[in-house]
């Protein structure tokens, strides 16, 4: 176990409760929303499971298809690696943008990662889940966590069952070129030359043509200069009649051959004369190696209906006489395996079999499946490893002992125009019947596995080996576990998914989800068994009172303003409370009331109030109980677009509204630096901005003084303010920002002066089509009494154009837009051009610097920094920085770990304490220095 860890839980233990993170299966999930049936519109994804993956489920050919035969809307993930460009895309008909999530259904080809998985949507993919795999049960409950209706390809059959959409074909031609090239390198670490090393894996070939020419170039080196006499007959053992097997052996043709049968295979290759200028095939079908436990023979429909009485008899009659074996057979656990390891070791352990069983291409790639020493997969990468039963390992050096195992799972892509022209034929019928909403056909009902957070019934049988089944098993084998806490959660905004989804982790909670958009509610409900979602009016104190009093706490997401009310609510029903906003005076003034009911208020637990908070305090507080003083404080901290996000004006991006972040930048400011207390009014705030705030070397930053810092030295209890040198709190920006807004601000963008409702936005520009840009320019720089060669004029001109609030030619019109005030209709023009794009990343940075002066008279500066990125569209910085600590502080309450009642701050050290150290576990970590200086400054 770490330290990390370790210190975690000491001090979670310290104060009295428990992390727990149990985790169930869902056998029952608790909700139920419909899948949709309708499927207007398609989303291609783009493959990122490796680099290798180029291939493609739909060709532009039948994308362009699906758009003009039947007016479908077809969205492309832009991607630079598949074998078809976005250009041929978008020549189609397609969309090509990074955002899928106004498609109906989504098309990919390989496994997707959870963390991308759209909620509520239908996926057409090889899940890799039906078989009941171990690695990829916790992506299949990934699927019923977020109600996705999940279509498996190698599901999708005919009515006689025939698989009819698959790549087996091109895995079966590809895995045979691996495995002869492999082959080659086997034999030469044997000591053997041998013409297989002038063929190449199959990645390497322009094209399948071009790698069947070096095929038939290849067999006639054999046919003119033989093989190997030590390892006559050469055979090549073909398991499977399907696609796969098909494939194989259709590159295995291109060589000089003969096929022998399999009831045949051992006398043949203990008989001599045996042609070296030729290769023996064999392809052996399930009849020919399955036989009755009991010695009956092989009976097809009993051997489906009752596997368990059979077994395999490979190992005697094929392997031992086997060169090399192609596999290609559909296994599943409780089948007969092919081979098993000890099967394995003891022809290993063969003198006669010494040139026997040199290679393996299991081109099924099933891990520990019909080949039980098949332990991983490889990637094109290391296609090859060795494994060596008799010394018990597996390695990779080609000279060692040992039967060479190509494992690739991604083969076709190996040929992927190929495959992918193949596939997309198949395809294509049943995107069209998606598209015309029959997405009850019996192929896809056939090939579905589950949907509206169930699973399927004939795929009941995996819930049993879904993460946490045995933990849920004993629960019910027990009894009924203790009544679970109730949390109800008001709000469904922005930070709420973080905060949701760290308590749902604990299988003793429920979070219900109180929202006036129910939709958002739901969505975030949907991905854990122990949340729901209800529609709330906060303002029906009826309904709120009765939601509140079946809760054990309430966390309030909802409008600062709105906390009162529901915190009043809270103290008539006895329920603690949670909020991330700041304690206003109207709250405070409920302290008594509160501690009367014996509840906790618990605000400014988010990040900016919240983690500023216990970062601080940490510091402050071990710095006192070592005798030293504070002398002064500085901190900062701002939510910003990552540096590789910021070319836009203001260099700043919108996650939410903007007219909180806009109407801040009207608010005065009071502090101390320098020994000095100054104010600065609103009007001057952008004005007199920190032009050089240095943190981190990386980061070209500025800051905003911060309303009243004074009154936080009482807080932190480091005053009185007379003793400090600096009592400051700021805001961070990326330089340029403040420069730019107050040139808005000076144009009249931030006005709150009420406006007509359908007036020309910025109405002070000429809008009629006779006036010239040049024009509209003049009376910008005279507004910023600025000349015509000034560069902020320009920096002005090129924003106002990039955000149109400024025609880039005279011939355009100026934006109109409704607003109740030039700074609403700002926001909204903000809120539009400047959001966070999905895939684009936040970062979240907080600094705060102390002068100490120690008892012996040392100073020193101490720091404490936080930098930490998210994504939009997963989960961003700003949403798990706020969410995080106000989930952690719930948590904190119900496990009783908070012993104080009233309204509260994070200010005390058992709150900051053990949030700290989980937020750090997290993720969310603050670093600390500290050094000697010789003044404070």
């Amino acid at each position: 176990m770490s330290l990390q860890v370790k210190a975690t839980r000491a001090a979670v233990v310290a104060h009295g409760w428990r992390n727990v993170r149990a985790f169930a299966s869902k056998a029952a999930p608790a909700y139920a929303a419909a899948s949709p049936r309708l499927f207007k519109s398609i989303g291609l994804r783009r493959e990122d499971k490796n680099r290798w993956e180029r291939r493609v489920a739909l060709t532009p050919q039948h994308v362009e298809r699906l758009v003009k035969e039947l007016g479908a809307t077809v969205y492309v993930q832009p991607s630079d690696n598949r074998t078809f460009r976005d250009w041929r895309y978008e020549k189609a008909g397609a969309v090509v943008q990074e955002d899928l999530s106004d498609a109906d259904v989504i098309f990919g080809i390989k496994e997707v990662p959870v963390d991308k998985l759209i909620p509520n949507k239908t996926y057409v993919i090889f899940s890799h889940t039906h078989k009941g795999q171990s690695y990829n049960m916790p992506t299949l409950q990934a699927f019923l966590d977020k109600n996705i209706r999940l279509i498996d390809y190698e599901l999708i059959t005919n009515d006689a069952g025939q698989r009819t959409v698959l790549f087996g074909r091109h895995a079966g031609m590809a895995g045979m070129i691996d495995g002869l090239h492999g082959l080659g390198l086997k034999l030469l670490g044997m000591g053997y030359d041998s013409p297989f090393m002038h063929i190449g894996m199959s990645h390497t070939f322009k094209s399948l043509a071009s790698a069947r020419l070096a095929l038939r170039e290849m067999g006639n080196t054999i046919a003119d200069d033989g093989l190997p006499d030590f390892f006559q007959p050469m055979t090549f053992v073909f398991t499977g009649t399907g696609n796969v097997s098909q494939g194989a052996q259709e590159i295995f043709r291109n060589l000089p051959h003969e096929f022998i049968e399999p009831s045949e295979l051992e006398a043949f290759v203990k008989s001599k004369g045996h042609a070296k200028n030729k290769v023996y095939g064999c392809v052996v079908g399930t009849k020919d190696h399955i036989v009755g436990k009991n010695g009956s023979p092989y009976d097809a429909d009993d051997f489906h209906a009752n596997p368990h009485l059979y077994t395999s008899d490979f190992y005697k009659t094929i392997a031992p006489y086997t060169t090399m074996l192609i596999n290609g057979v559909y296994w599943e656990a409780g089948r007969p395996r092919l081979l098993s390891t000890e099967q394995l070791r003891n022809i290993q352990k063969r003198p006669d079999c010494n040139n026997r069983l040199i290679s393996i291409a299991d081109i099924s790639c099933d891990v520990e499946g019909s080949l039980e020493f098949m332990s991983r997969m490889t990637d094109i990468e290391a296609p090859f490893f060795y494994v060596d039963t008799v010394q018990g390992k597996d390695h990779k050096d080609v000279e060692a002992p040992g039967t060479q195992i190509l494992a690739v799972e991604n083969l076709p892509t190996e040929l992927p125009i190929e495959a992918s022209e193949h596939f997309s034929q198949a395809l294509f019928p049943i995107a069209k019947e998606l598209i015309k909403g029959n997405a009850k056909l019996s192929a896809l009902e056939r090939a579905t596995i589950c949907e509206d957070g169930k699973l399927h019934d004939r795929h009941a049988h995996l819930y049993s080996r879904l993460p946490g089944a045995d933990a849920a098993a004993a629960t019910q084998a027990t009894g009924a576990p203790s009544p679970k806490k109730q949390i109800l959660l008001l709000g469904s905004g922005f930070v709420a998914g973080p905060l949701v989804d760290y308590l749902a982790r604990s299988k003793d909670f429920h979070i219900r989800i109180g929202s006036n958009m129910l939709a958002d509610a739901k969505m975030l409900a949907q991905k854990h068994d122990n949340a729901s979602a209800t529609q709330v009016d906060v303002s029906d104190r009826q309904q709120l009172s009765s939601l509140i009093q079946g809760a054990d706490i309430v966390v309030s997401l909802v409008p600062a303003y709105m906390h009162t009310k529901i915190a009043e609510l809270c103290i008539e029903n006895k329920t603690h409370m949670v909020t991330a906003s700041y304690v206003s005076p109207e709250m405070r003034s409920l302290d008594a009331k509160a501690k009367d009911a014996g509840i906790v208020i618990l605000n400014e637990i988010g990040l900016d109030p919240g983690i500023d908070h216990m970062s601080a305090m940490k510091i402050i507080d071990e710095i006192k109980a070592e005798g030293g003083k504070i002398r002064s404080f500085t901190s900062w901290c701002g939510g910003l677009p990552a540096p590789e996000h910021s070319g836009v004006p203001l260099a700043y991006k919108f996650s939410w509204s903007p007219r909180g972040v806009l109407t801040a930048a009207k608010n005065n400011a009071t502090f101390k630096m320098d020994g000095k207390l100054r104010t600065i009014p609103g009007d001057s705030l952008l004005a007199n901005s920190f032009e050089d705030v240095k943190i981190l070397p990386g980061y070209a930053l500025e800051g905003l003084a911060n309303r009243d810092s004074l009154g936080y030295a009482d807080m932190y209890g480091i005053g009185p303010n007379e003793q400090l040198e600096t009592m400051f709190r700021g805001t961070l920006r990326y330089k340029g920002y403040a420069r730019l807004l107050d040139a808005f601000r000076k144009l009249g963008f931030l006005s709150l002066d009420a406006t007509s409702q359908t007036q020309k936005f910025a109405s002070w520009v000429p809008s009629s089509k006779r006036i010239t840009n040049a024009d509209r320019i003049q009376t910008i720089a005279h507004r910023l009494q600025l000349t015509r060669d000034n560069p902020l004029l320009q920096e002005v001109v090129s924003a106002m154009r990039y955000l149109h609030l400024l025609p880039s030619t005279s011939a355009e019109g100026v934006r109109e837009l409704s607003a109740a005030t030039p700074l609403d209709g700002l926001s909204t023009v903000l809120a539009d051009r400047l959001a966070y794009a999905p895939g684009e990343r936040d970062l979240v940075l907080m600094h705060h610097e102390f002068g100490v002066e120690r008892g012996d008279g040392r100073l020193e500066k101490h720091t404490s920094t936080l930098a930490t990125y998210g994504t939009f569209g997963e989960t961003t910085a700003m949403a798990n920085t706020v969410g995080l600590p106000a989930a952690m502080g719930t948590e904190l309450i119900l496990r009783g770990g908070l012993k104080e009642r009233g309204v509260l701050a994070p200010t005390m050290r058992e709150v900051y304490l053990p949030v700290l150290q989980l937020l750090e576990h997290e993720g969310v970590r603050m670093i600390e220095k500290q050094m000697p200086v010789d003044a404070l400054v």
